[in-house]
């Protein structure tokens, strides 16, 4: 029906009939009827996408972890209604900092987000016209100094800014880097003993000459006092992801700190126009965030670790009578710090090695994810796996697997 035709009808229903507009509406389908829907949809199977068993890690090319039922909820009843973006973002902002202990709080899309926006907040200050400024970063202070050891990759992030990256080693290093051009002190937790500056010797660099200091902890919400030892600690500005250990949306992550350099960061970011207007995080995930933060506070982390060591037991007890292997059970200092198993063997009595074993376990059914040796930890060679993103019952079925696996490679063996 054309739109003038439509108006006309529409003003003359109540003479023909005395047609109300709720009559009208309900013979048309409202887009925001809540509640109902139609058959559920295998939108996995409709799509034909592989699923697996993740004994490897939490890293975003596997999707990071699964959401529990309550923050998958959070999503679904943020749907229903419309708030204000500012609104939901100032009100879990609240929550979160008080969680955290910190002075103020933000959700970002991902770690990633977190340290664009961040360091943005330190550059511009409350400054409008530098936020609409940026990448230009003319007038501004526009340099990160950062250890060379942790410039792994992720620091990428911060010159999207526009800002430049100042390579050091020693704290001697810093002091002469240090100038009217720095904005911002970095550091990543990940690469902690790689580095000669230690936290606090960082911190008190930051303090000492009036510069911002920031970490990334982004796997790091184990142990839980992570949650608030970085702000404890010091540091002006704490980013971590939300969909990693804390189980949240992987979209989402959290940025941390100091009130005005949160406040500052805020105005790079939607819903206003600055250079992290795409870094949008929707009403759902903000929400899905929050509940996801206060689950992990709230989750009993000694019986959890209890049933990730049972589940590494029943894999490890699985394996350890095969002639020439070797299991070794270790727990990362940082970053996914969980149960972990590096598990070698004998190739000369077994003829695999681990690239070869964690493609077939990929490509078994069902496919498992594993590690290389030297992901988690420092020795090298055959696999690693962790349990802490298992469903139950599946470390069964990678006991059996592995002995499957390792099994017949030893047959091949006996029979030559």
């Amino acid at each position: 029906m054309k739109r003038r035709e439509l108006i006309r009808y529409l003003s003359a229903a109540p003479l023909a009939g005395g047609l109300s507009l709720h009559q009208v509406s309900e013979e048309v389908a409202s887009p925001y009827v809540t509640g109902t829907s139609g058959p559920e949809r295998d939108l996995i199977s409709e799509l034909g996408l592989k699923t697996f068993i993740n004994a490897a890690c939490v890293c975003t090319s596997l999707t990071a972890s699964l959401m529990p039922p309550e923050v998958t909820q959070a999503i679904v009843k943020g749907a229903e209604e419309f708030v204000l973006l500012n609104d939901v973002l100032d009100k879990v902002g609240e929550r979160i900092a008080k969680l955290c202990r910190a002075e103020a709080a933000t959700v970002t899309a991902g770690c990633w987000s977190a340290l664009v926006q961040g360091l943005a907040g330190a550059m511009t200050g409350m400054d409008r016209q530098k936020v609409m400024q940026l990448p230009d970063v003319k007038g501004m202070r526009s340099e990160v100094i950062i250890q060379k050891t942790h410039a792994t990759g992720y620091h990428q992030a911060l010159t999207n800014t526009g800002a430049s990256i100042v390579l050091v080693e020693t704290a001697a290093e810093v002091e002469a880097a240090i100038n009217s051009k720095t904005a911002l002190l970095w550091f990543l937790n990940r690469e902690l003993s790689k580095g000669q500056i230690k936290y606090e010797e960082w911190v008190a660099l930051g303090k000492k000459h009036k510069i911002p200091t920031m970490i990334d902890i982004a796997s790091d919400a184990n142990p839980v006092d992570n949650l608030w030892k970085f702000n404890e600690m010091g540091f002006d500005l704490v980013a971590i992801s939300g969909g990693k250990a804390m189980r949240g949306p992987q979209s989402t992550g959290i940025l941390m700190g100091r009130k005005d350099l949160i406040a500052a960061s805020r105005l790079s970011a939607p819903p206003n126009s600055g250079i992290c207007r795409g870094h949008k995080v929707n009403k759902e995930e903000i929400l899905a965030m929050y509940v996801a933060l206060e689950r992990h506070l709230k989750t009993d982390h000694e019986k959890e670790w209890k049933m990730w060591e049972a589940s590494m037991a029943v894999i490890v007890n699985a394996v350890k009578g095969l002639k020439g292997v070797r299991p070794e059970v270790f727990v990362p200092e940082i970053a996914n710090h969980t149960p972990t198993l590096h598990l070698t063997w004998d190739e000369g009595l077994i003829r695999l090695n681990g690239k070869e074993l964690k493609e077939r376990l990929w490509n078994g059914d069902p496919g498992i994810e594993v590690m290389l040796g030297g992901t988690m930890g420092e020795k090298k060679g055959g696999i690693e796996l962790s349990v802490w993103q298992l469903k139950p019952g599946q470390e069964k079925i990678i006991a059996s697997r592995l002995r499957e696996e390792l099994g017949k490679a030893t047959v091949k063996l006996a029979n030559i």
